[in-house]
């Protein structure tokens, strides 16, 4: 089908890991991929794009159709937003980049990060969810390290497809472009829940790389690290079903497992502390906890978690 239709232009908004891995691969599968860039724009401009990857070895994209302004750019049909929940004026970039119509695939941790956006973006514009499971980080401007997995499984969040048809059509549309690029992507009917089970591994892992200073396999090794580990992913079932989100039952040992499996990784909220930007601590604790207490759901090991991660945040500037 894809040869059938002209092939979608794509803009990366927030070429840091995430945005630099998904883009490159697009771009390596013959799609027309432009990517916006801050701080490392002329590194990328001049030096182009480098993944070094466990699964797919050493790729490079070089040149790299990069640029400094949102408003260089050309019209896209669908833009992939990573850059960090943290990050502020987001919508007038998107706006500037966005094809009339556009699908805005937002690839973000945390829970009603769609919502913050959905607010401030024109109703003409779809917005879709993404979640990664990637072990993915920066090594340096334009290079970037991908230890394993990489599937980006896709929701519907809102926008003018008025119906359930419409969205799924969507979704798939886009699980189709990752697809094509040799990245697993599943549609995915119910994005809020979704994003509940994504939480199930990056409120544990991600909280305590920075409370105790450790990546996954020294805290996979240690019994009582173990046992913090399987009680916070507990209540974040609980915290989901107060919500009416039902997880799938073995869900959690499924990742528990998994990560057991996993190269020694690194979450991002400690590469965030290591330098020195805020935690991403609203959308993937206060958030949560938020929605569980307004069901008439205390978590309090998450509660726990998220008011030490608040002190060590407010210290590190």
């Amino acid at each position: 089908m894809m040869g059938a239709v002209a092939k979608p232009t794509i803009g990366i908004v927030g070429t840091g890991a995430i945005g630099g891995f998904y883009g490159l691969m697009l771009a390596r599968a013959g799609f027309d991929v432009h990517f916006l860039l801050r701080s490392e724009f002329s590194a990328v401009a001049e030096h182009g794009l480098q993944v070094n990857s466990a699964v797919h070895g050493a790729l490079s994209l070089n040149p790299v159709q990069a640029y400094s302004a949102a408003e260089d750019m050309p019209p896209c049909d669908w833009l992939l937003v990573a850059a960090k929940s943290t990050s502020s004026g987001l919508a007038p970039i998107i706006t500037q980049a966005a094809a009339p119509g556009a699908k805005v695939l937002l690839l973000q941790n945390g829970l009603d990060v769609e919502d913050s956006l959905r607010e401030v973006l024109p109703d003409s514009l779809h917005l879709l969810g993404g979640l990664c499971l990637i072990c993915v980080h920066r090594e340096s401007p334009g290079v970037i390290t991908h230890q394993a997995l990489g599937a980006v499984n896709v929701g519907y969040h809102s926008g003018p497809a008025s119906d359930e048809a419409a969205r799924m059509a969507l979704v798939e549309e886009g699980a189709g472009l990752f697809r094509a690029a040799g990245i697993d992507s599943q549609a995915m009917p119910n994005l809020h829940q979704a994003r509940w089970q994504k939480l199930v591994w990056n409120i544990p892992y991600n909280g305590l790389s920075v409370l105790l200073g450790a990546s996954t396999t020294p805290l996979m090794a240690d019994a009582d690290s173990r046992a913090l580990i399987q009680a916070l992913m507990a209540e974040v079932v609980q915290g989901a079903q107060a919500c009416g989100h039902a997880i799938p039952p073995g869900y959690a040992d499924y990742l528990f497992m998994m990560t057991e499996k996993m190269p020694d990784y690194w979450p991002s909220m400690h590469h965030d502390l290591l330098h020195k930007r805020p935690l991403e601590l609203e959308a993937i604790y206060a958030r949560p906890l938020a929605a569980a207490k307004a069901a008439g759901c205390e978590l309090p090991r998450i509660e726990a978690l998220y008011r030490a991660l608040g002190f060590i945040d407010r210290r590190n500037v």
